[in-house]
């Protein structure tokens, strides 16, 4: 069956629209014929413009939620277009917590089945569709068999964003019929207390990375940060910090990233941490193992303790950054 109509499930921030989005809507423009977008909130028509220039025709919007999960009503208002005769080919949602629960509402109200963990889409006639498993080391390649739309979810940084320059996106008005009370989402207020504040630029500027655990800490686990006063002394309790939430892991049970450089210090290499940032364009790697698996994909590999490594180049950096003369400019990734 052909792709005619691909609709993307847009996501918004308070900066605009979110990457995996963008990504989204350019994957679609190589699929289908005509992308379409749906998306909910107050200021959908202010992204209208972002939403065509990444090449959709129309965003049919949900309306203000008023504080609700988007699960419930997004849903319903998904499948309120399709029962009226106007059904995409394929539905592109970002593999995210407000995605997912759309994906699996809409799952039921439908009754059709959910193609998940999407890291590649081939369109030869029909679209299949690539995802990993055991760990990365095998992709296995799947598609739907009977007609009706097709519900993919996608995981981050599996494609790249690339604007197309199209016109601003046509807005229509697509309110959920009543479904009953929705969920009201909770306050955001709550951060991971371990976690160290950082303002969106350093976030923005700075390269991911990743630190291998470890028994004793006797180098920060930071970026640009002095080292502990307590040298050599156990932390309690720092093997929980150091994994985190979901949000701050990266792996095949954790999020997908491929950033300009990637730092990997005291990493072996698994093949469940290697699925989540393999495809980096600059790897650094720091193990003492030589023959570690993270050598294998790393564009510059040292072998050495990272408690010595990572300490000789940070002062490094401070010397480069004290000297004179012109610097280049720092560019946001």
């Amino acid at each position: 069956m052909a792709i005619e109509k691909v609709w993307v499930l847009a996501e918004t921030t308070e900066a605009g629209l979110t990457a995996t989005t963008l990504e989204l809507l350019t994957e679609a423009r190589t699929v289908g014929s005509t992308v379409e977008a749906v998306a909910w909130g107050a200021e959908t028509a202010d992204h209208a413009a972002a939403l065509g220039e990444y090449g959709a025709t129309t965003v049919y919007d949900v309306g203000d939620l008023g504080g609700a999960l988007p699960g419930v009503p997004v849903a319903s208002a998904i499948a309120a277009l399709v029962a009226a005769g106007n059904a995409p080919d394929a539905l592109l949602i970002p593999a995210s917590y407000d995605g997912r629960d759309v994906a699996g509402r809409l799952s039921v109200k439908l009754d059709r089945p959910v193609l998940t963990n999407i890291t590649g889409l081939v369109a030869d006639g029909e679209l299949s569709t690539q995802h990993p498993v055991f760990g990365g080391t095998l992709v296995v390649t799947a598609r739907f068999t009977s007609p009706g739309v097709g519900i993919y979810v996608i995981r981050a940084k599996s494609f790249a964003s690339d604007p197309s320059g199209g016109a601003p996106a046509a807005v229509v008005a697509a309110p959920a019929p009543d479904a009953g009370a929705a969920t009201q989402r909770a306050s955001s207020s709550a951060t991971w207390r371990s976690a160290p504040a950082r303002s969106s630029t350093r976030r923005q500027l700075s390269p991911p990375v990743g630190g291998g655990s470890a028994r004793r800490t006797t180098t920060p686990h930071r970026r640009g940060g002095q080292a502990p006063e307590r040298r050599g002394r156990r932390q309690p309790g720092h093997r929980r910090r150091r994994v985190g939430p979901y949000s701050h892991q990266v792996g095949q049970t954790g999020k997908t990233v491929k950033p300009t450089v990637y730092l990997a210090f005291g990493i072996s290499g698994a093949t469940q941490h290697l699925v989540g940032m393999k495809g980096s364009k600059n790897i650094v790697a720091v193990n003492k193992d030589q023959d570690a698996p993270i050598f294998g994909v790393a564009d510059l590999g040292i072998v050495g303790d990272v408690h010595k490594v990572l300490p000789a180049l940070i002062d490094a950096l401070k010397n480069r950054a004290e000297r004179p003369g012109p610097r280049r400019p720092a560019v946001a990734n």
